[in-house]
């Protein structure tokens, strides 16, 4: 029927509302267009079994979304600036995020390629019956440079030379222990699945650092990593924090007081079964309990970060499935590596929380866990098993925060997508009333070398550097100010001799004092502080210089320790930065010529 045929009055009305009618049109046109791409992964999905894991991409709009898809599935790849992820999960899982994609504006496609090729891997892999202890055989990595494969003392993970196999992580933690006699302890805490069962596997060992000639009770920060077997980077950035903590005591003045004040507990690699696995390129994520999905599977093994026992299965937050990702094992704890775990932390710190989940931790609680994670770029903290904020929740907020100013991660609540439970941090705070973070680590799990050692490294330092300063009282040091940029003068190589005025300077405080060999928290501190000054006349900013003078001559020749501490106005002290003030009566001053 043609415009020609339609009665007058018809053909008004549909000129009046063409607009309309044509943005109906495309809207309908739309409509399928969008729920396609749904369809067809749903579709494509059928061609999977149960317990295969595929590779997808998972395009989003919002970063926020991005984001909390990350804390629900670790990404294989976070690629935010490019607008999508990629995750390596189960059919189970895949189908679970498509009932939300659309709600959540997701677009999934399946990377059939590369689920080929993780199955290829999978199908080529050689599963031992017990581990052979053999370190793999060298290969060049491309993506570190020359200088970088120089300094390196060790062979490294084939493809990957900046990261140590689990036997150089291993040996790098004695070397420390020999070197460093008066400093470090290497302890066996425990066995891991396949050490139990008499398959060969590891001892679940940790790396104590601090001045064990200093006996006084100390605040402790455990540290474990690798509890996911493929997430390279974890192990070695705390291993390469161990290196820098040993290397710096007695040349740096922060590092010095923290290992003299402070227990250090360093599980390097939480998983060394399944990190094994993950050296030959698998995407290896759990232990590998051969009494789950197979012995031979290479989908077999509980995902520790599952198993503890803390919520352990309570809401949803896990699979009952043995093949799957994040199976949570026969019951809670019932892995050797958690329980090794969960000894270490009952064993060093006191339960301070109450048993419901509302009880708070009490403000003044000493103590730190950290579990290090890849990827997606975040900063986590409890709970991660319902929406509603931890009792502790505004401190936990204010220290995570700090902690991800150091390494530009997003700081948030771990609850993600779904819930997760049995979890890490769930205990820690949960049982024991921890403060208790994890670190989602750069940008995916097979980290390439030049982005560790240029970006995650130098930035996750600090970050991990400030929860050691933090630690004596995590839930009330990180609300006050910090000071930074300490200097002295005059300075000379050797120091300088009793009697000179030594002037002493920060930034960023609001109010500052300073102690000489006596630090704050010790007995008698009250009597030793001395007041700083600001150094335009007056705190009244949220950035300030400080300054004093300090009479040096009633101090003894040798080395002296000037702590400095800040507070704000609402009456908050922050973290303890020392510098050392060396006297030596002998040091000539420099000549001053011309001061202005």
């Amino acid at each position: 029927m043609t415009d020609s045929t339609l009665p007058k009055s018809i053909t008004a009305h549909l000129v009046k509302h063409l607009p309309l009618l044509l943005f109906v049109a495309l809207l309908l046109m739309a409509i399928p267009k969008a729920a396609s791409a749904q369809t067809n992964a749903q579709e494509a999905l059928a061609a999977y079994t149960a317990d295969e894991e595929i590779v997808v991409k998972v395009y989003f709009d919002d970063i926020k979304t991005a984001q909390q898809v990350s804390k629900t599935y670790e990404p294989k790849q976070s690629r935010y600036e490019d607008g999508y992820l990629i995750l390596q999960e189960s059919k189970e899982d895949i189908e679970r995020l498509l009932g939300v994609a659309d709600s959540l504006n997701l677009r999934i496609e399946i990377d059939q390629a590369a689920t080929s090729d993780e199955h290829a891997k999978r199908q080529r892999a050689l599963i031992p019956k017990k581990s052979t202890g053999l370190v793999p055989s060298p290969q060049k990595d491309s993506q570190t440079s020359p200088q970088q494969s120089a300094a390196l003392s060790f062979v490294g993970i084939p493809g990957f030379a900046c990261y140590r196999t689990v036997e150089e992580t291993f040996a790098t933690a004695e070397d420390i222990v020999a070197n460093h006699p008066n400093l470090a302890t290497w302890t066996d805490v425990g066995n891991t699945w396949e050490k139990v069962n008499g398959f060969g596997g590891y001892d679940m060992n940790v790396l104590r650092l601090t001045n064990l000639s200093i006996t006084d009770p100390k605040p402790t920060i455990f540290i474990t990593s690798a509890i996911h077997a493929r997430e390279y980077t974890t192990a070695e950035l705390v291993t390469r924090f161990a290196e820098q903590l040993v290397a710096d005591y007695g040349n740096d003045a922060d590092t010095t007081w923290i290992l003299d004040n402070t227990d250090i507990r360093l599980m390097l690699i939480a998983n060394p079964d399944g990190r094994k696995q993950a050296e030959t390129g698998l995407s290896w994520r759990k232990n590998t309990n051969q009494n789950y999905c197979g012995p031979t599977s290479t989908s077999r093994g509980a995902d520790l970060n599952r198993n503890f026992s803390y919520r352990w299965g309570c809401c949803n937050g896990s699979s009952t499935n043995q093949c799957n990702n994040t199976y949570r094992g026969a019951f809670a704890a019932s892995e050797p590596e958690v329980q090794a775990v969960i000894n270490q932390l009952s064993s060093i710190f006191p339960d301070v929380r109450g048993p419901n989940v509302n009880d708070p931790a009490p403000a003044d609680t000493s103590g730190m866990y950290l579990d290090i994670h890849s990827s997606g770029r975040l900063l986590l903290w409890p709970w991660g098993f319902t929406s509603d904020p931890a009792p502790n929740g505004t401190a936990l907020q204010t220290l995570g925060r700090k902690l991800a100013f150091y390494n530009g991660h997003e700081p948030q609540q771990s609850i993600g997508l779904y819930p997760t439970d049995g979890t890490t941090t769930s205990y820690g705070y949960g049982e024991l009333g921890l403060a208790s973070f994890t670190y989602e680590l750069g940008t995916q799990f097979f980290e390439s070398c030049s982005y560790f050692e240029n970006t995650l490294l130098p930035d996750n330092l600090p970050s991990l550097f400030y929860a050691l300063k933090v630690v004596r009282a995590p839930y009330l040091l990180p609300a006050g100010p910090e000071g930074y940029g300490i200097s002295l003068s005059p300075t000379t190589a050797t120091g300088v001799p009793a009697g000179t005025d030594v002037e002493l300077s920060t930034q960023n405080i609001a109010a500052v004092e300073y102690y000489i060999d006596v630090a704050p928290w010790e007995p008698g501190a009250g009597g030793s502080a001395v007041s700083m000054f600001a150094a335009d006349g007056t705190f009244n900013s949220g950035v300030e210089g400080a300054v004093a003078t300090i009479d040096t001559s009633g101090l003894s020749e040798g080395r002296h320790t000037v702590y400095t501490r800040a507070q704000d106005s609402a009456g908050n002290w922050g973290v303890v930065s020392a510098i050392f003030l060396d006297i030596d009566n002998n040091a000539v001053l420099p000549t001053i010529l011309f001061d202005d």
